[in-house]
C-alpha cells in the first residue's frame, strides 16, 4: 500500500526515468536510483522492491515517499520495499540545495573510467549538445572518495563536492545529477556521459582535449526548455517503447 501522490504521476515519472537510465547504460543491473522532493518534508524514491528485477524494470510501486530524515511515510512503512543504502545522497542533496527538486544518482562506465584516466569534462563539444556544454563551461566537480554514500557524514563531504553545480563525478563510483525535475536530472547525467565517452575516444585516437573557445560558446543559442527538456525527454521515452530492457 502506498500514500497517495502529493504531486498525481510522479510515481510513474520517476519509474520511466529509472528505466530511461538503465536503457541508455548510466547504471547497471539493480544500481542507480531517483528522488523527487515533493513536499517541505517529503521525498519519493525508487526503493529496493521484493521482487526486485533491477532498474530497466522499475515501476511505480518501487516508488516510495519517505522524509527528510529517511523514515517512511506511510503509516504502514514501505511495504516490504526497502530504501536504497545510498539514501543519504539523495536526502542530503535536497536539504543543502533548495533550489534543487530531483537527484540522480548513476554508475556511468565512461564517467567513471574518464575520471580515472584524469580526463575532466570540459567544454569540448559546441552545437554537439549546447546543454552539455554550456553545463561543462560551468565545471563539473569530482568527489574524490570511491565509497558507498550511505550516512549523512559520507553524503555531506559529497554535497560540499558538488557545491552550488548541478553534477558532480565520483571517482571510482559514478555521478549525482540534480535537476528541477527527474527528466532535466537524468537528461544532465546523459550529457555528462556523452561528453565523456567523446574525450575517451579523443584521447584513444590519439587526439589532445581542447575546450570550446569562449567565443565560440558565447554563439550557442538558448533554445528553450521545449526543445531541450522536452523534446528531448519525448525522445528518450519514445525510444524506451522501441527498445524494450
Amino acid at each position: 500500500m502506498t500514500a497517495p501522490d502529493r504531486e498525481p504521476g510522479m510515481r510513474e515519472r520517476i519509474a520511466v526515468a529509472c528505466r530511461v537510465m538503465a536503457a541508455r547504460g548510466l547504471a547497471d543491473g539493480i544500481l542507480g536510483h531517483i528522488s523527487v522532493r515533493t513536499g517541505a518534508d517529503e521525498v519519493l524514491v525508487r526503493c529496493r522492491g521484493p521482487r526486485e528485477r533491477g532498474l530497466a524494470w522499475t515501476e511505480p510501486a518501487d516508488v516510495h515517499a519517505v522524509g527528510l530524515d529517511g523514515a517512511p511515510k506511510h503509516p504502514d512503512g514501505l511495504g516490504g520495499w526497502s530504501v536504497p543504502n545510498e539514501l543519504p545522497l539523495h536526502l542530503e542533496t535536497l536539504r543543502a540545495r533548495p533550489d534543487v527538486t530531483a537527484v540522480a544518482h548513476a554508475h556511468p562506465p565512461a564517467v567513471v573510467a574518464a575520471d580515472l584516466a584524469g580526463i575532466a569534462i570540459r567544454p569540448i563539444v559546441g552545437a554537439f549538445d549546447i546543454p552539455g556544454a554550456r553545463l561543462a563551461a560551468g565545471g563539473v566537480p569530482v568527489h574524490p572518495r570511491g565509497v558507498l554514500i550511505r550516512s549523512r557524514r559520507l553524503a555531506g563531504e559529497m554535497v560540499r563536492s558538488l557545491g552550488d553545480r548541478p553534477v558532480v563525478v565520483l571517482r571510482g563510483h559514478g555521478l549525482t545529477s540534480t535537476g528541477a525535475t527527474p527528466e532535466e536530472a537524468v537528461l544532465r547525467a546523459l550529457s555528462v556521459d556523452g561528453i565523456a565517452r567523446l574525450a575517451l575516444a579523443v584521447r584513444a585516437a590519439g587526439g589532445v582535449l581542447a575546450d570550446l573557445p569562449e567565443e565560440d560558446l558565447a554563439e550557442l543559442p538558448d533554445l528553450g526548455g521545449s526543445f531541450n527538456l522536452e523534446v528531448a525527454w519525448r525522445h528518450e521515452t519514445t525510444r524506451l517503447a522501441a527498445v524494450p530492457p
